[in-house]
């Protein structure tokens, strides 16, 4: 009897986890989901003129937040700090238009891409005619912006090398040089760029098919699996329901929203 008992509890020990999942026991626990993310990204993550955050991104959290049962806490931070904030513990998961790439991914775990993406081009009206792809601009005689520390750099340095970069704090500040003249154009992901264009009809002119392939995911910690499984089950349910499109459509497929922010 004594030698089935060792044996049952050997077995019982070897099919438990080796170790506890922090996040999602934090999250249990705590009765919290602590969200970070950027605010200023359009659709994905706003500040309305009310002081709220919105967004493509802000309802998917609220929305798992109650599949949780747990409140929706919203933790806005500088985007070049966002993956520290993470691993410090001062949010629970990422859910800020980040893209999955191989550098980022020997920091933190990714869940499935949620959306896809890419980088277009707003382009200076005197180059309507002459510019008509990124491969146009890949010249020394031109000047490309965007946001430091994006993707939308690290596209310039691969597909641009020849054009002369200027880096910007903000996607806001970087977009408006080429609106005032001083920069040929704004290299950045296409959700932000269409909406720049659909509120600045006329003032720029968009390159709208994306030039490079770049899947969003939400991130974590590295090493916390049951998180991962939660992330994914979540958004495979969310997608089979209905409860993604109708999200979707309500930041990518309407504007309605764009009186909200200021």
């Amino acid at each position: 009897m004594k030698k089935l008992l060792s044996i049952a509890a050997l077995t019982l020990a070897s099919t438990a986890p080796a170790f506890a999942d922090p996040v999602l026991d934090d999250i249990k626990s705590s009765g919290e989901l602590k969200v970070c993310f950027d605010s200023g990204y359009m659709p994905f993550e706003m500040t309305a003129k009310n002081g709220q955050y919105i967004g493509f991104d802000i309802d998917l959290g609220k929305q798992m937040a109650r599949a949780m049962d747990v409140d929706f806490v919203p933790v806005n931070t500088a985007w070049d700090g966002i993956i520290p904030t993470l691993l410090t513990g001062k949010c629970h998961i990422i859910m800020g238009g980040m893209t999955i790439t191989p550098q980022r991914n020997t920091q933190v775990n990714f869940a499935d891409p949620y959306v896809i993406i890419g980088q277009s081009i707003l382009l200076s009206p005197s180059l309507k005619d002459k510019v008509t792809s990124y491969r146009d601009l890949n010249d020394q005689g031109y000047n490309v912006a965007t946001k430091l520390g994006t993707t939308g750099e690290q596209a310039i340095k691969r597909y641009l090398p020849k054009a002369s970069v200027n880096l910007y704090e903000t996607q806001s500040e970087a977009v408006l040089e080429v609106a005032n003249g001083k920069v040929d154009a704004f290299i950045y992901d296409l959700p932000y760029n269409a909406i720049y264009n659909a509120e600045n009809k006329g003032q720029l002119v968009h390159l709208s098919e994306p030039f490079t392939y770049e899947p969003l995911g939400w991130a974590v910690a590295q090493g916390n699996h049951d998180t991962l499984n939660f992330l994914n089950s979540y958004l495979r349910q969310i997608k089979g329901d209905g409860t993604y499109d109708r999200i979707y459509d309500k930041w990518f497929n309407d504007d309605k929203w764009l009186k909200q922010v200021q």
